[in-house]
């Protein structure tokens, strides 16, 4: 998905970039080596941030540079402010209203008593280690919770399915390609990159009705079916 995105993007600039069929392909080794760990719709947003930001296709280290960016989108602090928040509020952690629940996860794996009694040249590695395992689960679309905080229910992918190739019927549309367009519903509320995946649906289908949630699509459904 990636390289052909970056292709349609760049252009001749992104075949210029590899002097052989082979080098391409040793290429893409390398690619999904360093960010196969992250989810398709993280990439999508550090897709659209290298558009706006390169006029040739970014390195891999500019690449990651970008995600570290959508990070930040999703309300995840750098590891090395994250680190010194659960470093600082490690007396306490239940009183403090974290920037984030990955932060108060981390602190809480890495131990609350380790953070406050050991110096940082030990701790800061193994704490960022954890975090950044943290960041790529909410980064693939979970949700982590505080204790006691109840965690937003997540749509039933079967049912999702469904109901989209339903309205892909409706529409003489192909189910692919409605699957693909309406792949914003799979994604949480609070993610950034659903709203973004929304809107260009909206704009491929200005003349339909595209739904903005699960329970939007089941009315239309029902209504129209």
């Amino acid at each position: 998905m990636l390289f052909a995105r970056f292709m349609v993007i760049y252009g001749h600039k992104f075949k210029s970039a590899f002097n052989s069929p082979k080098e391409l392909v040793i290429a893409k080794r390398e690619w999904a080596t360093s960010i196969g760990s992250y989810d398709e719709d993280v990439l999508v947003a550090a897709l659209e941030l290298a558009k706006q930001n390169y006029s040739w296709m970014p390195s891999i280290a500019e690449f990651l540079q970008l995600i570290e960016k959508c990070q930040q989108r999703f309300g995840l602090p750098v590891a090395d402010a994250a680190y010194v928040e659960a470093c600082r509020y490690a007396s306490e952690p239940l009183k403090h209203k974290w920037s984030h629940a990955a932060v108060y996860h981390a602190g809480k794996k890495v131990g609350w008593f380790e953070l406050r009694s050991l110096q940082q040249q030990q701790m800061a590695p193994r704490f960022n280690s954890i975090y950044k395992t943290l960041c790529e689960r909410v980064l693939a679309g979970e949700v982590l919770t505080m204790p006691g905080q109840k965690a937003l229910p997540e749509p039933s992918s079967g049912e999702l399915f469904e109901l989209i190739n339903t309205w892909a019927q409706c529409h003489h549309l192909p189910i692919e390609e409605a699957q693909t367009s309406l792949y914003y519903l799979h994604l949480v509320a609070r993610n950034p990159v659903r709203k973004h995946l929304q809107q260009e649906a909206q704009n491929k289908y200005s003349q339909l009705r595209v739904p903005d949630s699960l329970s939007d699509l089941r009315n239309w459904v029902t209504e129209n079916t």
